[in-house]
């Protein structure tokens, strides 16, 4: 069984997974493996530089910096980008996921790419925009328009909820445990 989780940026999706493994499931997390493909992947690396520039890399290291700020004002960027490591992540999920007999995968954007389809059951894990915001600040020390750009490149919860199984409310006050585990029992696993 193939389960997504996904939800906004500063949802708390991290959180789910890492109660997730500690309960000896494995999770797949998809931004973890692109951090890895791109800092290893001789291959990625020269289309990424091919796409943006020698400015890409600094010292031998990947320019998030640089990249966010070029896919975050450039839809099209973000797609090139997109075309390049995404093949390589999934192709890395499909090795571990064929072994296996239940896995988890976490991702943000699995609605926006159509990713979703490939998946037995869907996770959403919501917060209010605020507690995001919050998060996001603490964690990433972006400024608010840094967020609500990055924000604004997502689906909202709304569109998502369509096409989800289970919501997972991450709000700091509802028992994310809890939730999780009626997911689990839901799923008979």
């Amino acid at each position: 069984m193939r389960i997504g989780i996904t939800g906004g940026i500063g949802s708390g999706k991290s959180i789910v997974s890492k109660i997730l493994i500690a309960s000896n499931y494995t999770v797949f997390n998809s931004d973890e493996e692109a951090k890895k493909i791109i800092a290893h992947n001789t291959k990625v690396q020269q289309e990424i530089v091919g796409l943006f520039g020698a400015e890409s890399f600094l010292h031998g290291s990947y320019n998030r910096k640089f990249i966010g700020e070029k896919i975050f004002q450039s839809p099209e960027l973000k797609e090139q980008l997109n075309e390049i490591v995404h093949p390589v992540v999934r192709n890395e999920f499909e090795k571990k996921a064929s072994v296996l007999p239940v896995i988890f995968n976490e991702a943000a954007i699995f609605f926006e790419t159509g990713t979703y389809k490939s998946f037995d059951k869907m996770i959403l894990v919501t917060a209010p925009k605020e507690i995001r915001i919050q998060r996001i600040m603490k964690r990433d020390h972006l400024t608010l328009p840094e967020i609500e750009l990055r924000m604004g490149s997502q689906w909202l919860d709304e569109q998502k909820r369509a096409l989800t199984d289970f919501e997972l409310i991450n709000d700091g006050q509802t028992s994310v445990l809890l939730q999780l585990q009626k997911i689990l029992n839901d799923l008979s696993i």
